[in-house]
């Protein structure tokens, strides 16, 4: 038998470099399709690099996700391609609704015809957001995936209603669909609009200044932050484990103020700075508190994380 087979939307972003380097990595042989085409070496190695077939393509073009399906033959299709920054959703909601939800719409309906016609059957693994679950009680985190989605943002809007078709295609025509809904995860190669990198950023911009002062948001917010390889590692299991018609939670288990992941930040770069509260770094829809529970994953996958908080600043130091 030979190599399994994966399409990866998305895999020229953050997230999809770091998967298609996973799976190679586990033998699997890997089609990249993204909208920016082939990122070059550097979050993966010149051989992994190498070996990944990539398309640069934009699946809301007509037949393109037929192109794609038809030079992959996947197995497994891993659906990262997506607006992923928040903000960004909410400042173009036509843009994150095509696609955040239209190409995740096309793909299914691609899977459904050629499952229907006897000539594809892959798992399709649908990578959500821990934002749709939007705002609840801190006494209630951390969240299992039984708890209320409420989402309170264009962006998790999306990625619900992402969901709920791949959930739909499921229960009405047998597609294998896995859906996560993934919470923060950070590591070398994330932009630096993203908070960790940010806050890394700023405290190397610090370094050496006398009585220095790094600009953040709101301390009091509660995230749970992943490590890259530890989420990458869940979605490939998740394919391979995971049960179809099943949500799960892709995190640490563990949450942390802004404020006290800003003062780990500092203390690894060796600044003593002061944290100044900056308007323009807060979001209003801000949800308080947000950290996910992982039994579901770590029973049907056999998952566990690897790599600590700590790991991630050293590795986005590092990465500088």
């Amino acid at each position: 038998m030979g190599a399994k087979r994966a399409l990866v939307t998305g895999a020229g972003g953050f997230a999809g470099q770091w998967l298609c380097r996973d799976l190679v990595r586990r033998g699997w042989q890997v089609t990249g399709s993204s909208l920016v085409g082939d990122p070059g070496p550097g979050i993966l190695s010149a051989d992994d690099h190498a070996v990944v077939d990539w398309r640069h393509e934009d699946l809301r073009a007509p037949h393109a996700v037929r192109g794609a399906m038809d030079a992959a033959r996947p197995d497994a299709i891993f659906h990262l391609a997506g607006v992923s920054f928040v903000p960004t959703a909410g400042d173009d909601t036509m843009l994150a609704f095509d696609v955040n939800t239209g190409i995740a719409v096309r793909l299914l309906e691609e899977v459904r015809a050629r499952k229907a016609a006897g000539a594809l059957d892959p798992v399709v693994l649908l990578v959500g957001s821990a934002e749709q679950y939007g705002r609840h009680d801190a006494s209630a985190m951390p969240l299992g995936e039984h708890a209320e989605c409420r989402p309170r943002t264009f962006y998790a809007a999306t990625k619900m209603a992402q969901e709920e078709f791949g959930l739909e295609a499921f229960r009405s025509d047998g597609v294998r669909v896995v859906c996560t809904r993934s919470f923060n995860h950070s590591g070398r190669g994330q932009p630096r609009s993203f908070l960790l990198p940010a806050l890394v950023e700023r405290a190397l911009a610090a370094r050496g200044v006398a009585g220095a002062k790094v600009a953040i948001g709101n301390t009091a917010t509660i995230r749970d932050f992943l490590h890259v390889e530890d989420a990458v590692q869940a979605y490939a299991l998740l394919a391979e484990r995971g049960v179809p018609g099943r949500v799960y939670n892709v995190c640490s288990g563990q949450g942390v103020s802004v404020g006290n992941l800003a003062a780990e930040v500092l203390a690894a770069v060796g600044v003593d700075a002061a944290l100044v509260p900056d308007d323009a770094l807060r979001r209003s829809v801000d949800v308080p508190c947000l950290v996910g529970q992982n039994d579901r994953l770590r029973a049907d996958a056999g998952w566990a994380p690897a790599r600590t908080r700590a790991d991630i600043i050293t590795d986005l130091l590092h990465g500088a």
